[in-house]
């Protein structure tokens, strides 16, 4: 998979931007706050609708603009495919070589990047959260359908708390009680299957690629939290009816308090090095091996699933490691990956490990090759 131009109109502080012939590896270098990262990520917006660093599309659009439009030709090998996303305030459209998607979950997928930036180091010490947004958006680009059971699962879950809140301290309506149970457990059932699904693929590579990086003396694990009780099984049946099982041992709570106590919503991922737990014992060095071990297991785990490697998005990361670890992510992405890195200057990185890379020169919006 390869990106092979990129065009935005009032995109962040891109009034207008063409860039055409990328190479498979691209450099981005500027000062800070130039744009390299608005670039960055606008092919993950391309990849996934959505950006990394906000939720409100609005900030998307350059300021005094209405609208925001990003597009990208992408080479796949069973064929190339023109991407489209145009943003305003009345919602997104989206376009696959000029067709437009009904649902945006039919546009996902068609790009599938990997975004490595020092907040992904949240991934690992940061809150709950962070990591179920993490496993939402990986899992989103390899299996789409994973998207349609998430927003079934949020749309019961906002109707659930509705009714919770508005017979606070008092018995809700039983039979309306059931009907949001069941299909709450439904929808969180097959989230949670696809969750560990993923983790315990993820965690083979993940395993693997550490054992790498520490020269084999650290063992990483994941170990996937439902908040309904830890469970080895997959079946989606069992998982439902275990998730039925919670709901009503929580009944009585969950009405005291006026919301929903159980369920996909309130799950964890935790890493463990040598029995160790990660988030709370772990050195930053640790914190930091553990990230981008996860990070270069999901290109191969995108590659596992779909049979191409995903374009990987190195945003101001490089300097951020050592020496070492450096050239271990060189090494992965080399003549395999097609890598856009940002950096402040080309002397924060290992040139020598890049030969052959393209290299632009980003300032105010403006980028020059």
């Amino acid at each position: 998979m390869q990106v092979r131009d990129i065009a935005l109109k009032n995109y962040r502080n891109y009034d207008e931007l063409k860039l055409e012939n990328f190479g498979s590896v691209n450099l981005m270098i500027g000062r800070n706050a130039q744009g390299k990262t608005n670039l960055l990520e606008s092919l993950f917006v391309l990849a996934l609708t959505k950006s990394h660093r906000t939720a409100k599309d609005r900030e998307l659009i350059a300021f005094g603009e209405e609208s925001a439009y990003a597009g990208c030709h992408v080479e796949k090998k069973y064929g190339n495919v023109h991407l489209e996303l145009s943003l305003s305030p009345k919602g997104k459209k989206a376009k696959i070589n000029g067709l437009e998607q009904r649902k945006l979950s039919d546009f996902i997928g068609t790009l599938n990047v990997v975004m490595f930036a020092p907040e992904d180091l949240e991934i690992v010490k940061g809150t709950p959260g962070i990591r179920r947004r993490f496993l939402d958006m990986e899992i989103g680009q390899v299996q789409p359908s994973y998207l349609f059971h998430l927003q079934q699962y949020q749309k019961v879950l906002l109707q659930r708390n509705n009714m919770l809140k508005q017979s606070y301290g008092k018995t809700p309506d039983p039979v309306m009680l059931d009907i949001w149970n069941e299909q709450l457990a439904t929808h969180g059932a097959s989230i949670v299957r696809r969750r560990k699904r993923f983790i315990r693929k993820l965690q083979i590579w993940a395993e693997d690629i550490h054992k790498g990086i520490t020269g084999g003396k650290e063992q990483l694990l994941l170990r996937y939290m439902p908040s309904f009780g830890e469970v080895e099984e997959e079946d989606e049946a069992v998982l439902l009816e275990q998730f039925m099982i919670k709901l009503s041992q929580v009944r009585e709570q969950e009405i005291r308090r006026g919301t929903t106590l159980a369920g996909p919503h309130r799950d964890d991922l935790t890493f463990f090095i040598n029995e160790k737990e990660v988030h709370n014992f772990g050195s930053q060095g640790q914190q930091r091996t553990t990230a981008l071990s996860l990070k270069l297991a999901e290109i191969e785990l995108i590659h596992e699933e779909i049979g191409e490697y995903p374009i990987l998005l190195l945003d101001d990361v490089l300097s951020e490691l050592d020496p070492y670890r450096q050239t271990q992510l060189i090494e992965t992405f080399q003549s395999r990956v097609q890598t856009f890195i940002t950096a402040t200057g080309i002397e924060t990185i290992h040139a020598e490990k890049l030969q052959g890379a393209h290299i632009y020169q980003v300032s105010e919006g403006i980028v020059e090759s």
